[in-house]
């Protein structure tokens, strides 16, 4: 089937005026889950209903790298499948998956910085997606627009279950959709990073990303080759997701509709965010990696919906843990911790000397913000010591700081829950998303302050421009603030402000909460590059 552009009609706001956001107007208080460190995510445990497997007794695995199907002289062409499957997550038991290539999580793409990505996306899944490359700095046809659908291949589910007439058709919501393919063009004119790929399709983001919709995408640059980075065997990608699964060993998510097509939302007190009770590394749960008694590099994320993390190693090794990276690439100058907050879709780029460790030592990756088996992520069995550990360089690379000074317009955005017509939702400025409406409208090459206030803990993401932490509160940014990011973790009752510069492409992109459900729940708003 050869691509067809079409352009479609909604409304976000008639969902909301018609109270189908069914799972928000329900009453009931915004709950939290209490961790060893205390306060520590925004959501509700969905407790799995089949006995769980014993954590460190299943292999480490990284996903495949994709080949590109061809290149010429300055582009790499991929294509990806977005098919229903059948995968063995759990011991002895079979679960039903969405997967880029059928797989959890996605095949990673591996890309250099300034030579363009064509990827072209096949939806043979029941439902419309949206296909966003998270840190990307992507023209806005290809960014991955909540409402910029790729439909089916078939669509016959979609024209039983997206009954559009009862939906109030008087906004201007507008979306570019494609009929069963789209190709994403990526310039990838951005430093060398980890980012990653994801469904972002309006009001159904987390349901997609819980049944498996997620990979990763490397950028390379000749400033980060330069350096000799652990590599290969030694470069481990650590993709952290907790699900939670039903007695038949599919995959648990309270929606309000299980179609996916018609009314989003979550049931219950889960309108707070969504915490599993399995905890996975690419894919397989609580996993054990051997390694050898040498240097590595992890490239860490955080892919859950809703849960925070706190990472530590135990026994702690020799030189803590090395900070070089984060969201959007390389440090200025190594940062040493003894351990790491993440909140959802942030990443970060750490170096791990195994060789301070004895062969046969177990090291345990934990998470101090969970109890019980959500306090462990996974294991390393060091093996014998393999050669001199990889000396850390005092600088990494030039990072520009944006100060205040810089900025031509300050901005202050309100990150809270809210009524809507008598519902609760989430809301930025008080207001529900809406395609409709604008929030913002910097000019491109200009450097903006946002100051960002929250009631709950809201990991908030911008796309397009990377930003840097300014301050939190009356003090400076926090110990896991340095260098470019694309979201930062806005803690409860917070306010903190970023610098942005904005260059790129012109264009409307979105920002806001990146616990997916608060996403799906209005939290998000429009920006325009000019």
């Amino acid at each position: 089937m050869t691509e067809k552009n079409h352009r479609i009609t909604l409304s976000r706001r008639a969902f909301i005026g018609a109270g189908l956001i069914a799972g928000i107007g329900l009453g009931v208080g915004i709950p939290f889950s209490l961790g060893a460190g205390g306060l520590t995510s925004t959501g509700n445990l969905l407790r799995s209903r089949l006995p769980l497997p014993q954590p460190f007794t299943m292999p480490f695995q990284t996903p495949p790298v994709l080949k590109p199907v061809r290149s010429d002289a300055d582009t790499d062409y991929y294509e990806i499948t977005q098919t229903a499957a059948t995968a063995s997550i759990l011991p002895g038991v079979k679960t039903v998956i969405w997967g880029y290539n059928g797989i959890f999580p996605g095949p990673t793409i591996v890309s250099r910085r300034a030579r363009t990505t064509v990827v072209r996306h096949t939806n043979h899944l029941p439902v419309p997606t949206v296909v966003h490359l998270h840190g990307g700095r992507t023209p806005p046809d290809s960014d991955g627009y909540p409402i910029d659908f790729v439909y089916p291949v078939d669509r016959s589910y979609v024209n039983q279950h997206m009954n559009m007439e009862h939906i109030n058709m008087g906004g201007s919501m507008v979306g570019d959709t494609t009929e069963g393919h789209r190709s994403y063009t990526y310039p990838l004119d951005q430093r060398a990073a980890m980012l990653w790929y994801h469904d972002h399709r309006m009001d159904f983001t987390g349901p997609s990303v819980w049944r498996g919709l997620a990979g990763l995408h490397f950028v390379r640059d000749d400033e980060e080759d330069a350096l000799g980075l652990p590599s290969g065997p030694r470069e481990l990608p650590v993709m952290i997701t907790d699900r939670s699964f039903a007695a038949d060993g599919s995959l648990a998510y309270p929606s309000i509709d299980g179609s996916l097509m018609r009314t989003p939302g979550v049931t219950g007190s889960f309108v707070a965010g969504i915490l599993g009770d399995v905890m996975l590394v690419n894919g397989t749960p609580w996993p054990v990696a051997r390694v050898d008694g040498a240097t590595y590099r992890l490239r860490i994320i955080n892919a859950c919906n809703a849960r925070r993390l706190d990472l530590r190693l135990d026994p702690q090794p020799d030189g803590l843990l090395t900070q070089i990276g984060t969201d959007g690439g390389l440090l200025a100058a190594p940062i040493r911790h003894e351990h790491v907050e993440l909140a959802p879709a942030q990443r970060l780029d750490v170096i791990i000397d195994f060789s301070s460790y004895k062969p046969g030592t177990a090291v345990t990756l934990l998470n101090d913000f969970g109890d019980g088996n959500m306090s462990q992520v996974m294991r390393f069995i060091v093996g014998e010591k393999a050669d001199e550990p990889f000396t850390v360089p005092d600088k990494l690379s030039t990072v520009e700081s944006l100060t205040a000074a810089q900025a031509v317009m300050t901005r202050t955005f309100r990150f809270q829950s809210g009524d809507v017509n008598h519902m609760k939702g989430w809301l930025i400025d008080g207001r529900p998303f809406s395609p409709d409406d604008i929030a913002a409208a910097p000019k491109l090459g200009t450097v903006e302050v946002w100051r960002l206030i929250a009631d709950f803990h809201h990991p908030v993401h911008l796309h397009l421009s990377p930003f840097q932490v300014l301050s939190r509160g009356i003090g400076g940014p926090g110990a896991f603030d340095a260098g470019w990011k694309d979201t930062i973790d806005l803690r409860a009752s917070e306010e903190a402000a970023i610098a942005i510069r904005f260059d790129g492409y012109p264009g409307k992109y979105v920002f806001h909460c990146h616990n997916l459900e608060h996403e799906d729940m209005a939290m998000m708003a429009n920006f325009t590059t000019r």
